[in-house]
């Protein structure tokens, strides 16, 4: 059995407990992963590989990605989302909607982006979260990453909703800290939904219930090259 799956993950789980949900559904000893991690709180589509289709991992994280995502403004967290508790910031003057979208062009291209303390990003052979969470002193390195487009789909504050497409290794949830930065008001990332990856698209995804009434292979999409 081989074959990619868009899965739509839901709130709560990780990927990796995503793929473990799957895995009694296929034969054993049938190889599984993923290509791109979705926070524990995020949705959307994570492309689930099968059988030989896990060779096409690097390949499938190099593709062009959307997010939907929510920014709180006004307070921030140490893990730049909502799993930890706000610390809230003073706010001069709200921003008007004019001046968050010519901040947000600041962010568009290819920028320098410093990933969040909490991340699976591994710094001396560590992940960067298991060693925030030690109390260890980490400072993570800026790196360069590509973001195409960001659309404003709605402004009320101190809610702002965001359309991004972006490159691989862009953390929204440092592009939702960093905005607040510029704004000069702080903000954390409160919601976020993957809806696309290269030509794979969410509205394509299986949930969980569907692919134990209809089996997996009902939900197997072809890969953008052939399976090697």
């Amino acid at each position: 059995m081989d074959g990619i799956l868009p899965f739509d993950k839901p709130a709560g789980i990780s990927s990796a407990r995503a793929v473990n949900q799957i895995k009694p559904l296929l034969p054993r000893k049938t190889k599984i992963g993923h290509a791109g991690t979705l926070d524990s709180f995020a949705t959307g589509l994570l492309l689930l590989l099968v059988g030989k289709a896990t060779r096409l991992c690097e390949q499938l994280m190099d593709q062009p990605k959307q997010y939907e995502a929510m920014v709180k403004f006004g307070a921030t967290t140490v893990t730049d989302d909502l799993e930890s508790a706000e610390q809230i910031c003073e706010v001069p003057s709200i921003p008007t909607i004019q001046q968050v979208r010519d901040a947000l062009q600041f962010f568009i291209g290819t920028v320098e982006q410093v990933p969040p303390l909490y991340s699976a990003l591994k710094i001396q052979g560590r992940r960067s979260s298991d060693m925030a969470r030690r109390g260890t002193p980490i400072s993570p390195k800026a790196r360069p990453v590509r973001i195409d487009a960001i659309e404003l789909l709605d402004f009320t504050w101190p809610l702002l909703k965001l359309r991004i497409d972006c490159g691989r290794g862009t953390y929204i949830r440092a592009l939702a800290r960093d905005l607040g930065e510029k704004l000069a008001v702080g903000g954390y990332l409160t919601e976020l939904r993957r809806t696309r990856i290269g030509t794979f698209n969410v509205t394509d995804a299986a949930m969980l219930t569907d692919l134990q009434r209809c089996g997996v292979e009902t939900y197997f999409r072809l890969p953008p090259c052939p399976l090697p």
